[in-house]
């Protein structure tokens, strides 16, 4: 007998374990702009504060507050407030390589943007991590 799979039995993360809702599961699209946007807006006033604002300055307090949170907490200040957080894919530690390179090709802007069907962008992908609720 041939069963069909209906759109509803189908989620964002389930091709690799993921559930559906709740804790662990894929942080979804809504839940990552709102995190963007405390975190641009976190390195924008500091980038006012001590730059007289500075596109470059506030790529580069972006970019550093990214690692340095995602190493110490699993998370930015956005991540963290909107209930999010990076894990690597394969369990353990995020450990100091995974942050910085996701963070770098973030910074890039086109891989984040590159999406699979388990909503993982390239920048992801490559550092071996996803960005699930807590």
């Amino acid at each position: 007998m041939n069963q069909r799979v209906s759109v509803s039995d189908e989620w964002p993360g389930k091709r690799i374990g993921l559930p559906a809702e709740g804790p662990r599961s894929v942080g979804r699209l809504g839940r990552r702009l709102v995190a963007l946007t405390i975190d641009w807006g976190f390195a924008v006033i500091v980038s006012i504060a001590f730059f007289n604002y500075d596109a470059f300055a506030t790529l580069g307090i972006f970019v550093a507050a990214q690692v340095v949170l995602l190493i110490t907490a699993n998370g930015s200040f956005g991540h963290l407030i909107t209930g999010l957080r990076v894990v690597p894919i394969a369990g353990g530690m995020l450990g100091i390589w995974r942050p910085i390179v996701r963070t770098l090709l973030m910074a890039l802007v086109i891989p984040a943007v590159i999406w699979d069907a388990d909503q993982r962008g390239m920048h992801d992908r490559v550092a071996g991590t996803l960005l699930v609720r807590r």
